[in-house]
């Protein structure tokens, strides 16, 4: 294990480094107010906004977005990001109950477990990089429910051409309106990007620190949901409910570090050929734990236990590093390879001994594997691929996916790909451990790898409409069941679907516009092909928002105002597990076909957007039924604010 601590003093040391090198250049009067602005040397001297930049882990570069859109309205959220196929709890920052599925996957290895927390958790892909040519803060707040708000800041800044920093850190506090729903979350952000002057060097890394807690009640109790669902006003309270616990709460941590840099050992340019060869080297060290606690065991809701009190925690040391290749030549386009090392120990602090049998506490690995990238553009066509493989016995695990983009005109872009994926279950299905007698399996010489294939089509078409279709063949389907529920204690295990089958989904959007009005609509249809009932979705999720936006008051403020419906056709949709922090597969008791209507206003004054939402005005009116799993709620009529706020100085 040294030698990851090796990389982190790496890291640091190189980060100190690129900042001594840099330095602040001086202040000058410049812009359309005539404000003081400081200006990062190697930029012209006036900014516009097509100068921020952010690039994603690919350094694909997208301009920094301060309009006022429908589709920023969508955004506007805990996740700040479109939750279209995603249904929240009551409270902002409890999980989601995910109402479609993909079987997109480059991973070849087991992910933590604990799914139901990783929603609002920062994976590698969701970590951006900057170039801007004066500083940029970004402030966005939203109310919260019951005693609590949520923050994000951000701030970027180059210190020169070639050397940007962004910090920030998204926190949240919210109480709820049920008993023991309290969320608390922290995500801290820092990344730095670097390349020389030549561009010969060039690096990027991150350090990402995040905090997810929440307080667990198991939901309402059956006895009580036709007290919920009658309307009747003294239960309106939602604080008079006696949830099927109140001492339990669950907490996700993590800790990544980050680097990548690259050095180009040859760099041959003329007018016949483009040639360069680039070394490059990846490392990643990630340090996970998710912990339950309850003060009093709830045999009643989860069975017998070994103990008076519950504290379950199990961590993952994930460290992976890859030394590679990357050759670009304008006539066969880029190609890298890399071998890669992956080091990773995952468990707990004691075996556990149950029916005379011993499920062992640690799941143990080092291999090595192979990695490589392709992509070419050609007339209008660009084609990329990827694949991975591990050269291990025990955690075998490949994947290969290929994309071809087509800009057939002005208006109309086509793709499509093929994924093919073979790895095993996450790591809470192949070992487990806690003090709850019935959540303790041991499954590694059981489960076989989870294969997967898909085929995507897209068509993006401002005048016609956009479309995605995706087609999936899935094999050794992996999932949380509910064997049983005797006495209303629940038996919750993973199993193995040992049957193919076949998932369908088709995405439909079109906007259609008349003078300051407009009608955004969102379809999906889902279909899924098994022998049995094992992976749930709602045939119908659908979004329509008829809205009116004009500009006001000698066009200094942009406004919007309009109505979202959202609705999904009912299913047996699935349950969640507070102490393993995921979802499980039910089939008694069928949810969904509620409307939500949501009004909202917002507008733009200079680079502030200020946000105000009715959420789900129509509770009290078209029946409380709704709920966002079994014996889980969700949220009631409430009045939302919030706003983005840029500075640019």
């Amino acid at each position: 294990m040294q030698i990851k601590f090796i990389y982190i003093i790496v890291f640091c040391l190189f980060t100190v480094g690129l900042s001594s090198q840099t330095k602040l250049s001086k202040s000058y009067t410049g812009g359309q107010d005539s404000s003081m602005t400081k200006k990062s040397k190697g930029f012209k001297e006036l900014a516009s906004i097509d100068m921020y930049l952010q690039f994603n882990n690919e350094l694909d570069s997208i301009q920094v977005d301060t309009t006022l859109t429908i589709k920023k309205n969508y955004k506007f959220n805990y996740l700040q990001k479109d939750n279209f196929e995603l249904m929240p709890f009551a409270n902002i920052g409890q999980t989601y109950n995910t109402l479609s599925f993909d079987s997109w996957d480059n991973n070849t290895s087991p992910l933590f477990g604990a799914r139901a927390r990783h929603f609002n958790y920062f994976e590698h892909d969701d970590i951006m990089y900057y170039e801007v040519p004066t500083p940029w803060t970004r402030l966005t707040y939203k109310t919260a429910f019951e005693q609590g708000q949520l923050l994000d800041a951000f701030f970027t800044v180059n210190l020169s051409k070639q050397f940007n920093f962004s910090l920030a850190y998204k926190g949240l506090r919210s109480l709820g309106n049920y008993q023991n729903a309290l969320t608390s979350t922290g995500n801290f952000r820092f990344t730095s990007r670097y390349k020389s002057k030549n561009e010969r060097y060039q690096a990027k890394g991150y350090v990402v620190m995040q905090d997810l807690l929440n307080q667990e009640n198991g939901g309402l109790e059956t006895e009580d949901l036709d007290n919920f669902t009658s309307g009747i006003a003294e239960f309106l309270d939602r604080s008079v409910f006696d949830p099927a616990f109140e001492d339990a709460e669950n907490i996700l941590e993590g800790k990544r570090f980050y680097l990548e840099h690259s050095y180009g050992i040859l760099q041959n340019k003329d007018s016949l050929a483009d040639n360069n060869i680039r070394l490059f080297n990846k490392i990643s060290l990630e340090d996970k734990n998710y912990q339950y606690s309850q003060t009093t065991s709830a045999t009643s809701f989860f069975g017998d236990a070994f103990a008076n009190s519950i504290k379950d925690k199990v961590k993952l040391e994930d460290f992976k590093t890859a030394l590679g290749l990357n050759y670009t030549n304008n006539v066969i386009g880029s190609i890298s390879l890399a071998v890669n090392y992956t080091d990773l120990n995952y468990g707990y602090n004691s075996i556990v001994l149950l029916n005379g049998e011993t499920i062992t506490n640690r799941i143990q690995s080092n291999y090595l594997g192979l990695e490589g990238e392709y992509s070419k553009t050609y007339k209008g066509f660009n084609l990329t691929g990827k694949g991975g493989l591990n050269l291990s016995d025990t955690f075998v695990g490949s994947y290969l996916e290929g994309m071809l983009n087509f800009k057939l005109n002005e208006d109309i872009a086509l793709s499509g790909g093929l994924a093919i994926n073979s790895r095993l279950p996450n790591y809470n299905y192949l070992l487990y451990q806690s003090d709850y007698i019935n959540y303790n399996w041991y499954n590694l010489d059981d489960f076989s790898n989870v294969n997967t294939q898909q085929l995507k089509f897209n068509l993006k078409s401002e005048k016609w409409l956009n479309a995605t279709l995706d087609l999936s063949n899935i094999d050794n389907y992996t999932y949380f069941n509910l064997e049983e529920t005797i006495d209303d204690v629940k038996t919750i295990a993973p199993k193995q679907y040992n049957e193919p089958l076949q998932y369908l989904r088709l995405k439909l959007q079109k906007e259609f516009k008349i003078g300051n009005f407009a009608l955004d609509n969102t379809i999906m249809y889902q279909n899924v092909v098994s022998d049995d009932d094992v992976l749930n979705v709602p045939a119908i999720i659908t979004r329509n928002t008829l809205y009116y936006s004009n500009e006001l008051f000698k066009k200094s403020m942009r406004l919007q105002t309009g109505v979202t419906f959202n609705y999904f056709s009912e299913y047996n949709m699935n349950g969640y597990d507070p102490l393993l922090a995921e979802f499980y597969t039910q089939n008694d008791t069928k949810l969904g076909g509620f409307p939500r209507l949501d009004f909202f206003i917002t507008a733009k004054v200079r680079q502030t957007r200020i946000f105000f939402t009715a959420e789900h005005f129509n509770s009290s009116f078209t029946g409380y039924d709704y709920f966002s799993a079994p014996n889980n709620p969700y949220r009631d009529f409430t009045i939302r604010f919030g706003l983005e706020w840029d500075f640019f100085l």
